[in-house]
């Protein structure tokens, strides 16, 4: 005869595994980083150290929808090696230990071939600035979490996905560089639990001289699928 099927979502999952069903269900996304009425608020800050000559700056959008880091990363003299410029938000940001499948942005960019763009979070570590500042290549700076990413030619928003697994909180703070990949040591990759406690994103130029344009309308973190 015909079987009744509760379709409430506690329900519809139990009659499911009764069945012996499985099938992926898409992960909620949890937004980090948004604009427009209620925008992430972040600072412009440029290399600091040993006469660096890179220029930047942070502004929003005329309609406040999206967030534009513009400048030019040039080579520190002293270093003769490029310098950086990035974009600073700090805060308590929402829970994201239920995504942590990979970090989605959307962006857009006029200088699409620049190889030098980066973001990063800070989580678990007393002082976010120290941790972003040493990328764990000076005691106690553990707990900054950075990965590369490029951005696709074109005049429109673009959304990117970076695996969490991609990230690194042991990097060089002279070139942005991992020291120690995720692959190559899980000690070094970001956790659910690291996700639940961000304290800073960084939006980063670094290691690559070129002019820079980022537009932001959005970050988040996001789970993908998980099979119930």
């Amino acid at each position: 005869g015909t079987q009744q099927i509760n379709l409430e979502p506690s329900g519809f999952l139990r009659s499911c595994k009764m069945r012996g069903l499985t099938f992926a269900v898409a992960a909620a996304d949890v937004q980090l980083v948004s604009f427009g009425a209620s925008p992430t608020k972040f600072v412009e800050l440029t290399d600091p150290v040993m006469g660096g000559k890179s220029t930047g700056t942070w502004s929003l959008s005329s309609d406040k929808s999206f967030g534009v880091m513009d400048g030019e990363v040039v080579d520190v003299p002293s270093l003769k090696a490029p310098g950086f410029i990035k974009a600073v938000s700090d805060g308590d940001f929402p829970d994201a230990s239920s995504a942590a499948g990979e970090l989605v942005l959307e962006v857009r960019s006029s200088t699409p071939e620049y190889k030098g763009f980066r973001v990063s979070f800070a989580s678990g570590t007393a002082s976010p600035s120290y941790a972003c500042g040493g990328g764990g290549s000076l005691p106690l700076s553990r707990g900054c979490f950075k990965a590369k990413f490029d951005v696709p030619a074109g005049s429109g928003f673009t959304t990117v996905r970076i695996p969490f697994t991609s990230f690194s909180d042991k990097w060089s703070p002279a070139t942005g560089e991992q020291t120690t990949t995720c692959a190559e040591d899980k000690d070094v990759c970001p956790t659910a639990e690291k996700l639940k406690g961000i304290k800073r994103v960084e939006l980063w130029a670094e290691g690559a001289d070129g002019k820079v344009h980022l537009e932001v309308r959005s970050i988040s973190a996001s789970g993908g699928s998980v099979v119930v």
